[in-house]
């Protein structure tokens, strides 16, 4: 809405009526499910059949609750170590990604520029079959050729940090890059002509500025891990992340744990993101 132009009551009414259907539309799904968490019912759905924290604590033949289910948190402790050392990884490297691309002498800026977004623009099954395929011929060749045993090349859990590492450095990159536009590079040059050197001038004076966008990247890498299932079901091994184990116990049946396990990804997602929200306001 452009604030200077002059708007009418009806326009106003049909902007807020846009708004809020708009927000309706993205929250309800979610505030259904987690109200649907604690439904003293053996179905996944309505109707409501009253409060309930079975499906959290219940440890029965009728119902498996969720800290009861040593299935389904082993799945989360994977997708939890997956989607730390993923969220590590790219930190790192997409800074220094979004550094390295900040530098006007950088060589072959603009093709390896395109490179590093094409992670973004290739579906994720194409990612992670392509993925699959080269870690599985690179591992036959090795074995083969040299009699080396690699098991990181075979489905495994450093397969799937690999995989979602390969998308995950980028939003990381883009995340840190937007601020770095910001940053203005007279501090460097100062520093600079005062006798330090680049990698004292980086430390000191850009990382810190860059603290917020780093923090803020890693939260969003680690939540794009977390969640990833597009790639990660072709690069799985033996202990199934999250998604891919829900993706499998909804195949055959569902009931309302899967309910409680969306309830507490919904809180912990909300919560880091108000954490990181009010990290960078007390920051500005």
């Amino acid at each position: 809405m452009i604030r200077t132009l002059p708007r009418s009551p009806l326009y106003i009414t049909g902007y807020r009526i846009y708004i809020l259907l708009f927000y309706i539309f993205l929250i309800m799904p979610l505030i259904t499910i987690c109200v649907l968490a604690f439904n003293d019912s053996n179905f996944i759905a309505l109707p409501w059949m009253g409060f309930s924290l079975d499906w959290f604590f219940a440890n029965t033949d009728e119902r498996l609750g969720l800290f009861k289910d040593p299935d389904l948190l082993l799945s989360v402790w994977t997708s939890l170590q997956t989607g730390f050392l993923v969220a590590l990884f790219s930190t790192i490297v997409g800074t220094i990604a979004a550094l390295l691309f900040e530098n006007e002498k950088f060589r072959l800026k603009g093709l390896l520029y395109f490179l590093a977004l094409s992670p973004l623009v290739i579906p994720g099954v194409v990612l992670g079959i392509s993925i699959l395929l080269s870690a599985t011929n690179a591992g036959i060749y090795l074995e083969e050729t040299f009699g080396i045993d690699i098991e990181i090349l075979a489905p495994s859990f450093w397969l799937v940090v690999i995989g979602q590492f390969s998308f995950c450095s980028t939003f990381v990159m883009l995340l840190v890059g937007a601020r770095l536009k910001k940053f203005d590079p007279v501090l460097e040059e100062a520093a600079l002509s005062l006798r330090a050197t680049k990698l004292q001038v980086i430390w000191l004076i850009t990382i810190p500025f860059l603290r917020s966008a780093i923090i803020g990247a890693f939260v969003v890498a680690f939540l794009i891990s977390f969640s990833n299932f597009n790639t990660t079901i072709f690069l799985v091994g033996s202990d199934p992340t999250l998604p891919v184990d829900l993706y499998s116990r909804i195949k055959f049946s569902s009931t309302p744990v899967l309910n409680a396990v969306s309830f507490m990804i919904v809180s912990f997602i909300t919560l880091s993101a108000m954490v990181n929200f009010a990290m960078n306001r007390n920051r500005e």
